[in-house]
Parts: C-alpha cells; structure tokens; sequence
C-alpha cells in the first residue's frame, strides 16, 4: 500500500506511461473533453483541486523539460495568481502562446487530468524530461 507521494491509482498509472518528451496536460475545470484521450477528472467542487494543487503533487516525482501555458494567461489573472503559478513551476522552463495553439497540441498528449480549477487559461502541458 502507498503510504505517500501520489495515491490516485488512475493518475499514477497515467503518469507511469509518460516517457521522454511526452506531453501531459493539467487543466482547469472548463477545458474542452477529447474523445479518445484518457482523462482522468479529479473534480470535486470549484477549486478543489487546482492546477497549482496537482503540479505541487507531481512535481517530487515527475521530470519535466518544459510547460506550455496559455499566452493570455498573464493577461487575464492577478500576479498574485501568476506567482503562484511561477512557483509551482519554478526551475521548468514556461513557453507561452495563444490558447488555440496550446488546444492543438492537446491530442498528442498521453493524457489530461482536469481539476477543479476555476482560474482563467489555468492550463499547463508539461513536456517530459
């Protein structure tokens, strides 16, 4: 039994499968559903989880070379909202770019896990180191 670290068996099996350069996506509460992509929705109500949340989570035991966020992410949220962002992602390089871009990269991805997340373009990829 798991004692500690991640204990969701759908997002460590998820996880697990995530090689070198693959992409898996962490994404807020209204991002759009893919057939055919696993998702694995950890939802409860508004804000529980975010984004912040599951990336502090994965952070200990996930390699990550890159994240890609939205472009209108800096624009449409507080800096305090993106600081806490830049913390969670702190020592991962950010790329931004236009939100319809970032969607286009979404079916190449091993998988999403969708939160609760009420925060505007409070999206991240993160590519695999």
């Amino acid at each position: 039994m798991l004692k500690t670290g991640l204990l969701n068996p759908h997002i460590l099996a998820l996880v697990a499968r995530v090689r070198h350069t693959n992409l898996l996506v962490i994404a807020d509460r209204g991002f759009p559903y893919w057939p055919g992509l696993e998702t694995v929705d950890i939802s409860l109500v508004d804000d529980v989880p975010t984004v912040v949340e599951v990336l502090n989570a994965l952070r200990p035991n996930f390699s990550a070379a890159q994240a890609i966020m939205a472009a209108e992410f800096p624009q449409q949220n507080k800096p305090q909202i993106c600081d806490r962002f830049a913390q969670a992602l702190a020592g991962i390089p950010v790329v931004y770019e236009p939100h319809i871009e970032l969607k286009r990269r979404v079916p190449s991805a091993v998988g999403l896990i969708r939160t609760g997340d009420t925060i505007q373009y409070a999206n991240v990829i993160l590519v695999s180191g």
